[in-house]
């Protein structure tokens, strides 16, 4: 990154992200999962404005409920700026204003994105001109979803889901999100997980030890095609995540019978990701969604990853 800051600060927006096809690997020693995954970054975005102080700061808007959003070191945002100073020897702060459009604890990245944001803003602002390379290693160490965050477009990750190769996606892929007022825990639903699977051992294949993304998923983004990748959605994180938060049926069953192609809970949920045949037919489900009183909204993918603006 070699942009320095214009005066008054850095304005860097990133993505939300969908996973469009999650396997998730047996839990191992250390008590996470490999996983396997196609991300597809979707325009709902967060808004990260950097300026200058003499400590690391922060405030957080936005769009969506923002009252459980950390303001301390616990934010990923936040941490992102310290490692990055720690990294280059940066002996100044920041202060971090973030305007969030992505759903907070939904299964959207919203806060990887918020910690993506921030180290292009911080790398622009000090004048650190980072290569993205280092950037995207800084990146992982703050959390799976980061790297991605940065990325953007379409990618297959591995390892932890940080391990990343980018995947061709043709055209236009148009999705009608629903959110929750209350989040998830991921940690949680991922301990669900493990519970389903070992009631149901005598009854399910085995987790793979290493996941891979099915071909399938991947011809489908190639070929541009939303009814071939509606008929590959998976997330194994779903069964669990229905598990503790029943409702969530009832509004998959709305959506897919409501003209969506099909649905899919996205990460570890509580959001809720409907592709639709296009446009059109994405408002037409918006409305529909929205009449039965759910907080609906129309998002397309893929999208740039995080990127100064202006």
């Amino acid at each position: 990154m070699t942009l320095r800051a214009a005066a008054g600060g850095v304005h860097v927006r990133a993505p939300g992200k969908i996973n469009v096809f999650l396997e998730v690997g047996d839990v191992q020693d250390d008590g996470y999962h490999d996983v396997a995954t196609a991300y597809q970054a979707v325009s709902a975005f967060e808004d990260v404005f950097a300026s200058d102080s003499n400590d690391f700061t922060i405030a957080v808007t936005g769009s969506v409920d923002v009252s459980e959003v950390p303001l301390d070191d616990r934010n990923l945002a936040l941490r992102a700026a310290r490692l990055l100073a720690r990294e280059t020897g940066f002996r100044g702060g920041v202060h971090l204003d973030i305007r969030k459009g992505v759903p907070v604890a939904g299964g959207m990245g919203g806060g990887s994105a918020d910690a993506a944001a921030a180290l292009v803003a911080c790398d622009a602002l000090w004048g650190t001109e980072m290569p993205t390379g280092q950037l995207l290693q800084l990146a992982a160490q703050l959390g799976a979803d980061v790297p991605f965050s940065l990325m953007g477009g379409t990618a297959v990750g591995t390892g932890r889901g940080d391990q990343l190769s980018a995947a061709l996606a043709r055209g236009r892929f148009d999705w009608v999100i629903v959110t929750s007022d209350e989040g998830m825990s991921t940690p949680e639903v991922y301990a669900g997980l493990d519970a389903h699977r070992a009631r149901t051992v005598t009854d399910i294949m085995p987790a793979a030890r290493t996941p891979v993304v099915a071909t399938a998923v991947l011809q489908a983004l190639r070929a541009g095609d939303p009814a071939l990748l509606a008929d590959c959605l998976r997330n194994d994180l779903q069964v669990a995540t229905l598990a503790l938060r029943p409702a969530l049926a009832d509004i998959l069953f709305l959506g897919e019978n409501s003209g969506a192609l099909g649905g899919i809970v996205s990460g570890s949920g509580p959001t809720l990701a409907f592709l639709a045949a296009g446009e059109h037919e994405a408002l037409d489900l918006r409305v529909t969604l929205s009449a039965a009183g759910l907080t609906a909204l129309h998002v397309h993918g893929p999208v740039p990853g995080a990127r100064i603006v202006g």
